[in-house]
C-alpha cells in the first residue's frame, strides 16, 4: 500500500487548459488523461490525498469522476473546493456531496503527514508564501510557516519546489499524482543542499 499526493486538477474546468498551458484540446481529454494517469499508478488499496482544487465546471459531473479513482481519497480542501470553510456556510452544505462522492475524509486548513518513516511535513493547499496570481491571495488561510517542510498546491506551474515548500500540483508533475516517498526523498535532498547553502 502506497501513499500519493496531487493536487489543482481542476476536473472539469475548461479554461485551466489556457491558463495553465495545459496539453490538452478540451476538458474530455484533459479529464480522461489526468482519470488514466492516476488509475494506471494507485492501486484500490492505496491512499491519495488530494491537496485542494480537484472538480470545477459543471460540478454535478466533474465531482462525479472522484467515484471512478482508485484508492482512498482524502482531500484537503482548496479555494476551488466548494466544501472549503472559506466559503462560509455555503462550504459547509457542500461537504456530505464530497464524501457521498467518494473522498473518505475531508481536511480544512492543514494537517500533518508522514512521508515515510523518517520525514514528516505539513500539508495544505496554500503554500507559506506566492501564488498562481500576482499576489498573494489568501493570506489569513495559509499555514504559519515554523520551520516544517509544508506539501500544498495552489500555484500551478510557478514551481515544483521553492524553499521548504513543494508543490504537488499536476501542472508540475506530468498531470499525475507523486509517491510518498518520492516526496520523502525529495526533502532529503534539498535538506543538504539548504544546510550547505546557510553554511
Amino acid at each position: 500500500m502506497q501513499t500519493w499526493f496531487t493536487s489543482d486538477l481542476h476536473l472539469g474546468h475548461h479554461n485551466i487548459i489556457g491558463y495553465c498551458d495545459r496539453p490538452f484540446a478540451g476538458v474530455e481529454e484533459m479529464n480522461a488523461a489526468l482519470l488514466d494517469n492516476w488509475n494506471r499508478l494507485v492501486d484500490p488499496d492505496d491512499t491519495v490525498w488530494v491537496v485542494g482544487d480537484f472538480a470545477m465546471g459543471r460540478i454535478e459531473e466533474s465531482l462525479g469522476l472522484t467515484a471512478r479513482l482508485h484508492g482512498h481519497k482524502i482531500l484537503v480542501a482548496g479555494n476551488h473546493d466548494r466544501c472549503w470553510y472559506g466559503h462560509g456556510s455555503r462550504g459547509e452544505e457542500w461537504v456530505d456531496r464530497y464524501l457521498s462522492a467518494g473522498f473518505e475524509r475531508i481536511v480544512q486548513g492543514s494537517a500533518s503527514v508522514e512521508l515515510d518513516d523518517q520525514v514528516s511535513a505539513t500539508v495544505c493547499h496554500f503554500p507559506y508564501r506566492g501564488d498562481s496570481h500576482d499576489r498573494d491571495r489568501y493570506v489569513e488561510h495559509r499555514p504559519v510557516d515554523d520551520g516544517s517542510w509544508l506539501v500544498h498546491g495552489h500555484v500551478h506551474e510557478k514551481w515544483a519546489r521553492e524553499g521548504r515548500m513543494i508543490n504537488v500540483g499536476v501542472d508540475v508533475a506530468g498531470y499525475r499524482p507523486i509517491r510518498a516517498t518520492a516526496i520523502a526523498e525529495m526533502v532529503r535532498s534539498a535538506s543538504q543542499s539548504l544546510r550547505g547553502e546557510a553554511g
